[in-house]
Protein backbone atom coordinates (compact mmCIF):
# COMPACT_ATOMS: atom_id res chain seq x y z
CA UNK A 1 0.00 0.00 0.00
CA UNK A 2 1.40 3.24 -0.98
CA UNK A 3 1.94 6.67 1.69
CA UNK A 4 -1.28 8.21 0.42
CA UNK A 5 -3.19 5.07 1.03
CA UNK A 6 -1.71 4.61 4.72
CA UNK A 7 -3.23 7.93 5.40
CA UNK A 8 -6.11 7.61 3.90
CA UNK A 9 -7.33 4.87 6.93
CA UNK A 10 -7.65 6.20 9.76
CA UNK A 11 -9.34 9.22 8.68
CA UNK A 12 -12.07 6.87 7.50
CA UNK A 13 -11.85 5.10 10.88
CA UNK A 14 -12.81 8.13 12.30
CA UNK A 15 -15.51 8.84 9.55
CA UNK A 16 -17.22 5.37 10.52
CA UNK A 17 -16.62 5.80 14.14
CA UNK A 18 -18.53 9.54 14.15
CA UNK A 19 -21.12 7.72 12.06
CA UNK A 20 -21.91 5.17 14.35
CA UNK A 21 -22.14 7.47 17.29
CA UNK A 22 -24.50 9.91 15.61
CA UNK A 23 -26.76 6.46 15.20
CA UNK A 24 -26.38 5.55 18.43
CA UNK A 25 -27.46 8.94 19.91
CA UNK A 26 -30.41 8.62 17.17
CA UNK A 27 -32.04 5.01 18.33
CA UNK A 28 -30.80 6.57 22.30
CA UNK A 29 -33.24 9.92 21.63
CA UNK A 30 -36.29 7.17 20.19
CA UNK A 31 -35.99 5.57 23.43
CA UNK A 32 -36.23 8.39 25.85
CA UNK A 33 -39.08 9.84 23.40
CA UNK A 34 -43.07 10.56 24.62
CA UNK A 35 -44.01 7.12 23.33
CA UNK A 36 -41.13 5.43 25.12
CA UNK A 37 -39.41 5.64 28.25
CA UNK A 38 -38.96 8.67 30.13
CA UNK A 39 -35.58 9.18 31.75
CA UNK A 40 -36.15 9.24 35.69
CA UNK A 41 -34.65 13.12 36.27
CA UNK A 42 -36.01 15.28 38.15
CA UNK A 43 -38.45 17.29 35.67
CA UNK A 44 -38.80 20.91 36.51
CA UNK A 45 -42.09 22.46 37.59
CA UNK A 46 -42.36 23.58 33.67
CA UNK A 47 -42.19 20.08 32.46
CA UNK A 48 -44.59 18.32 35.44
CA UNK A 49 -47.35 21.09 34.42
CA UNK A 50 -47.22 19.87 31.01
CA UNK A 51 -46.51 16.68 31.19
CA UNK A 52 -48.71 15.41 34.27
CA UNK A 53 -52.75 16.43 34.11
CA UNK A 54 -53.78 14.99 36.99
CA UNK A 55 -52.57 15.26 40.78
CA UNK A 56 -49.82 17.89 41.57
CA UNK A 57 -47.59 18.45 44.26
CA UNK A 58 -49.52 19.38 48.11
CA UNK A 59 -52.75 18.19 46.12
CA UNK A 60 -55.51 16.69 48.32
CA UNK A 61 -56.35 13.36 47.09
CA UNK A 62 -60.25 12.58 46.83
CA UNK A 63 -60.98 9.18 48.44
CA UNK A 64 -61.33 6.06 46.18
CA UNK A 65 -62.34 2.50 46.93
CA UNK A 66 -61.36 -0.31 44.32
CA UNK A 67 -61.44 -4.22 44.50
CA UNK A 68 -58.82 -5.87 45.64
CA UNK A 69 -57.13 -9.25 44.77
CA UNK A 70 -58.31 -10.58 47.65
CA UNK A 71 -62.25 -10.14 46.99
CA UNK A 72 -62.50 -7.93 49.45
CA UNK A 73 -63.08 -3.45 48.66
CA UNK A 74 -60.03 -1.41 49.75
CA UNK A 75 -60.47 2.60 50.35
CA UNK A 76 -57.93 5.01 50.71
CA UNK A 77 -60.32 5.54 54.07
CA UNK A 78 -58.61 2.53 55.33
CA UNK A 79 -55.14 4.27 55.81
CA UNK A 80 -56.67 7.55 57.74
CA UNK A 81 -54.85 5.82 60.92
CA UNK A 82 -51.52 5.93 59.31
CA UNK A 83 -48.87 8.69 58.37
CA UNK A 84 -49.30 8.32 54.34
CA UNK A 85 -49.63 5.50 51.31
CA UNK A 86 -46.98 5.31 48.68
CA UNK A 87 -49.07 4.07 45.45
CA UNK A 88 -48.10 2.37 42.73
CA UNK A 89 -50.25 2.01 39.69
CA UNK A 90 -48.30 -0.58 38.25
CA UNK A 91 -49.70 -4.19 35.99
CA UNK A 92 -48.66 -7.86 35.31
CA UNK A 93 -48.14 -7.15 31.34
CA UNK A 94 -45.08 -4.50 31.78
CA UNK A 95 -41.44 -5.34 31.49
CA UNK A 96 -40.34 -2.43 33.44
CA UNK A 97 -43.37 -3.15 36.31
CA UNK A 98 -41.60 -6.44 36.42
CA UNK A 99 -38.18 -5.04 36.72
CA UNK A 100 -39.11 -2.87 39.68
CA UNK A 101 -41.47 -5.23 41.28
CA UNK A 102 -39.19 -6.59 44.08
CA UNK A 103 -37.96 -3.00 44.76
CA UNK A 104 -41.65 -2.13 45.42
CA UNK A 105 -42.32 -4.87 47.71
CA UNK A 106 -39.00 -4.00 49.22
CA UNK A 107 -40.64 -0.70 49.73
CA UNK A 108 -43.39 -1.96 51.18
CA UNK A 109 -41.96 -3.73 53.97
CA UNK A 110 -39.36 -1.09 54.79
CA UNK A 111 -41.81 1.70 55.07
CA UNK A 112 -45.10 0.18 56.03
CA UNK A 113 -44.04 -0.27 59.91
CA UNK A 114 -42.89 3.69 59.70
CA UNK A 115 -46.70 3.84 58.58
CA UNK A 116 -45.66 4.26 54.64
CA UNK A 117 -47.50 0.47 53.15
CA UNK A 118 -47.47 0.38 49.69
CA UNK A 119 -50.85 0.33 47.83
CA UNK A 120 -50.43 -1.19 43.72
CA UNK A 121 -53.25 -0.37 41.36
CA UNK A 122 -53.79 -2.27 38.10
CA UNK A 123 -54.96 0.45 35.39
CA UNK A 124 -54.30 -1.16 32.32
CA UNK A 125 -57.25 -2.75 30.43
CA UNK A 126 -57.48 -6.72 30.07
CA UNK A 127 -59.00 -6.40 26.73
CA UNK A 128 -55.96 -4.80 25.35
CA UNK A 129 -53.62 -7.15 27.20
CA UNK A 130 -55.11 -10.51 28.76
CA UNK A 131 -51.86 -10.81 30.89
CA UNK A 132 -54.02 -7.71 33.11
CA UNK A 133 -56.92 -9.28 33.92
CA UNK A 134 -58.08 -9.90 37.39
CA UNK A 135 -57.61 -13.74 36.93
CA UNK A 136 -53.96 -12.91 36.15
CA UNK A 137 -53.65 -10.48 39.01
CA UNK A 138 -54.69 -12.86 41.51
CA UNK A 139 -52.37 -15.07 39.96
CA UNK A 140 -49.37 -12.94 40.17
CA UNK A 141 -49.74 -11.50 43.81
CA UNK A 142 -49.74 -15.05 44.81
CA UNK A 143 -46.90 -15.86 42.95
CA UNK A 144 -44.67 -12.85 44.40
CA UNK A 145 -46.44 -12.95 47.76
CA UNK A 146 -47.22 -9.67 47.43
CA UNK A 147 -47.35 -8.06 51.08
CA UNK A 148 -49.94 -5.34 50.37
CA UNK A 149 -53.45 -4.83 48.07
CA UNK A 150 -53.37 -5.11 44.42
CA UNK A 151 -55.76 -3.23 43.45
CA UNK A 152 -58.18 -3.17 40.14
CA UNK A 153 -59.10 -0.01 38.07
CA UNK A 154 -61.32 -1.61 35.97
CA UNK A 155 -62.54 1.86 34.43
CA UNK A 156 -59.15 3.40 34.97
CA UNK A 157 -61.09 7.12 36.72
CA UNK A 158 -58.45 6.45 39.38
CA UNK A 159 -55.55 6.61 37.23
CA UNK A 160 -56.75 9.32 35.53
CA UNK A 161 -57.54 11.41 38.79
CA UNK A 162 -54.12 10.68 39.91
CA UNK A 163 -52.69 11.53 35.98
CA UNK A 164 -50.89 8.53 36.13
CA UNK A 165 -48.90 7.97 32.21
CA UNK A 166 -46.75 4.89 32.88
CA UNK A 167 -46.26 1.96 34.58
CA UNK A 168 -44.81 1.63 37.33
CA UNK A 169 -45.94 5.26 37.97
CA UNK A 170 -45.73 6.30 41.41
CA UNK A 171 -47.51 9.15 44.17
CA UNK A 172 -46.01 9.61 47.39
CA UNK A 173 -48.77 10.83 50.34
CA UNK A 174 -48.94 12.12 53.27
CA UNK A 175 -52.04 11.93 55.80
CA UNK A 176 -52.53 14.86 58.22
CA UNK A 177 -55.60 14.78 59.91
CA UNK A 178 -57.14 12.16 57.48
CA UNK A 179 -56.02 14.35 54.38
CA UNK A 180 -54.01 13.18 52.06
CA UNK A 181 -51.71 15.26 49.89
CA UNK A 182 -49.13 14.18 47.29
CA UNK A 183 -45.69 15.23 48.59
CA UNK A 184 -43.54 13.16 45.22
CA UNK A 185 -45.04 12.01 41.92
CA UNK A 186 -42.51 9.73 39.85
CA UNK A 187 -40.58 7.12 39.06
CA UNK A 188 -39.18 4.31 42.19
CA UNK A 189 -35.40 5.23 41.28
CA UNK A 190 -32.68 6.12 38.52
CA UNK A 191 -32.06 2.59 37.24
CA UNK A 192 -34.54 0.53 36.46
CA UNK A 193 -32.48 -2.32 34.24
CA UNK A 194 -29.89 -2.91 37.38
CA UNK A 195 -30.87 -2.52 41.29
CA UNK A 196 -27.33 -3.01 41.77
CA UNK A 197 -26.42 0.80 39.65
CA UNK A 198 -29.22 2.72 41.34
CA UNK A 199 -27.48 6.35 42.64
CA UNK A 200 -31.00 8.19 43.36
CA UNK A 201 -33.55 6.50 45.16
CA UNK A 202 -36.51 8.69 45.30
CA UNK A 203 -39.36 6.95 46.41
CA UNK A 204 -36.79 6.20 49.49
CA UNK A 205 -35.65 9.79 49.94
CA UNK A 206 -39.29 11.49 49.98
CA UNK A 207 -40.63 9.03 52.61
CA UNK A 208 -37.03 9.24 54.92
CA UNK A 209 -37.72 12.60 54.67
CA UNK A 210 -41.56 12.97 55.50
CA UNK A 211 -40.93 10.69 58.69
CA UNK A 212 -38.18 13.09 59.81
CA UNK A 213 -40.45 16.12 59.83
CA UNK A 214 -38.63 17.45 56.70
CA UNK A 215 -39.91 18.42 52.88
CA UNK A 216 -39.27 16.23 50.41
CA UNK A 217 -36.29 17.49 48.32
CA UNK A 218 -36.97 15.86 44.84
CA UNK A 219 -40.40 15.95 44.64
CA UNK A 220 -41.14 14.98 40.59
CA UNK A 221 -39.72 12.71 38.82
CA UNK A 222 -40.43 11.83 35.21
CA UNK A 223 -42.09 7.52 35.44
CA UNK A 224 -39.98 5.42 33.82
CA UNK A 225 -42.12 2.48 32.06
CA UNK A 226 -44.95 1.31 29.48
CA UNK A 227 -46.93 4.19 28.18
CA UNK A 228 -50.94 3.18 29.73
CA UNK A 229 -53.16 2.69 26.97
CA UNK A 230 -56.49 3.89 27.81
CA UNK A 231 -59.91 2.65 26.86
CA UNK A 232 -61.18 5.49 24.98
CA UNK A 233 -58.30 7.29 23.29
Amino acid sequence: MNKAGKKIIPYVGIMVMAACGIVATAWMGLLLSEDGINTGKPAGDEAVIQQHSGYRIKDEVTAFTLANVDGKKVSLADYAKGKGVIVVFTCNHCPFAKAYEDRIIALDKKFRPGGYPVVAINPTDAATYEEDSFEKMKQRASEKKYPFPYLVDADQQIAKKFGASKTPHLFVLQNTGGKFTVEYIGTVDDNPQDPSGVSKRYVEEAVNHLIAGKPVGTTSTKAIGCVIKWKDA
